[in-house]
């Protein structure tokens, strides 16, 4: 009952709906990744790279059957999510909604020759985030894992660029996310590494080695979101990547329900502060990003409400900025637990030996509660897990965060 036209495959195109028999159109006031990620799951096309709007896959015709979309982004289908009654709009067809999937397919023109290699090949990352786990293409309807002797380099930066995330971190082999299920793929990637999508990369027709689960490959992409000059991975202005391009988000009605989402995306622990006017400076190139509506519950700030990408009123002095914990208690309450401190990817517990009332100060003011009360040792909170944090705070008392 929905489908993508005039996109060049099923999984890129002019979003339109089936009602009363009557194929229509989708109005793009509200239309947002929310959406878009409702109408690719449907269509069994991947996850959402872009919602579009103005007609951008050419005006349709007939009636405009949906207008004010309003999904959660969890829905079924796109008939599922809130909107006007049937038909009822204030739309023409120079406003009809598009999406593109993060699975289609069609002719790539080079300089000298039309390349079309005649797979259509989707992807996704399963067990670890949005842009980090256990690399899995679907040919046909079937998701297939893939061998790490026949993934490189250039096949990642592929797979993290169609899938919206940033360039790779680390290839892992020996199924670093976990074993697969159903069956492995049975023929190997050869990407150049320019690609914007693993569809345009020509295959083998067989792999040369023997693989099993065992050898499910993984893969860690940058995230695509990022925090900018404000002295750690964890706090510094708001940088979004689209289409390629990393670009900032304006502060118009930025809040903390916004900061927790970047922070959590980020795996960067609870947020502490929103800062406007370009606090960490200002940014360059598009603003992509404005009037950002958060519920706080999102997996990623593109899935939160907002104009579109690029409609904006603002310039760089109104951008962004988070600041959020490196730090957190656990097993206890928001202000009590077993202190861990995060480095790079990594939650680690702090040792008791190696932790004072200074350090306590600092780990107090930086959640946002009060002085502490108690510092204790010998794991009272219980026994973390991981690894044990190498090195040692040496806070003078007065810093906002651990980190500074």
């Amino acid at each position: 009952s929905v489908r993508l036209v005039d996109g060049g495959s099923r999984c890129a195109g002019r979003v339109e709906v089936l009602h009363r028999g009557q194929w229509g159109t989708v109005c793009d006031d509200g239309w947002d990744m929310r959406g878009a990620a409702v109408v690719c799951r449907e269509l069994r096309c991947g996850e959402a790279v872009d919602a579009l709007s103005d007609a951008h896959f050419g005006p349709g015709s007939g009636p405009i059957w949906m207008d004010d979309v309003d999904c959660s982004g969890s829905e079924s289908t796109l008939k599922n999510c809130r909107s006007r009654r049937w038909g009822e709009n204030n739309c023409d067809h120079s406003k009809d909604a598009g999406v593109i999937c993060s699975v289609h397919k069609h002719n790539k023109r080079h300089t000298n020759y039309t390349f079309d290699n005649g797979n259509t090949l989707g992807v996704r990352l399963v067990g670890g985030s949005r842009c980090s786990g256990k690399v899995e293409v679907l040919h046909g309807e079937t998701w297939s894992t893939v061998c790490d002797a026949g993934f490189d380099q250039q096949d990642a930066e592929v797979v993290c660029r169609e899938l919206g995330c940033g360039l790779p971190v680390e290839v892992l082999g020996a199924a670093a996310f976990g074993r697969g299920e159903g069956q492995v793929w049975s023929e190997e990637l050869q990407c150049r590494g320019n690609e914007s999508q693993i569809s345009f990369c020509p295959t083998s027709t067989s792999l040369k080695h023997n693989c099993s689960y065992d050898n499910d490959v993984g893969l860690v992409c940058a995230e695509s979101v990022r925090l900018v000059d404000g002295g750690s991975r964890c706090a510094g202005r708001v940088e979004v990547l689209h289409r390629g391009q990393w670009g900032t988000v304006c502060d118009d009605g930025w809040d903390m329900r916004d900061a927790a989402v970047v922070c959590r995306e980020l795996r960067c622990g609870e947020a502490v502060d929103v800062l406007s006017d370009a606090h960490f400076g200002p940014g360059s190139g598009p603003i992509w990003m404005d009037d950002v509506d958060c519920s706080g519950s999102e997996q990623n700030l593109k899935h939160c409400i907002s104009p579109g990408w690029g409609q904006h009123n603002c310039d760089h002095t109104q951008d962004a900025n988070v600041i959020c914990s490196g730090v957190r208690l656990v097993g206890g309450s928001r202000c009590s637990g077993r202190v861990e401190v995060l480095h790079g990817e990594t939650w680690s517990t702090v040792c008791d030996t190696d932790f004072d009332q200074q350090d306590a100060e600092v780990v107090c003011r930086e959640l946002g509660c009060g002085l502490p009360v108690e510092v204790l040792g010998a794991a009272a909170f219980g026994r973390g897990e991981g690894q044990v944090w190498s090195e040692e705070l040496q806070c003078r008392g007065n810093e906002s965060q651990i980190y500074f």
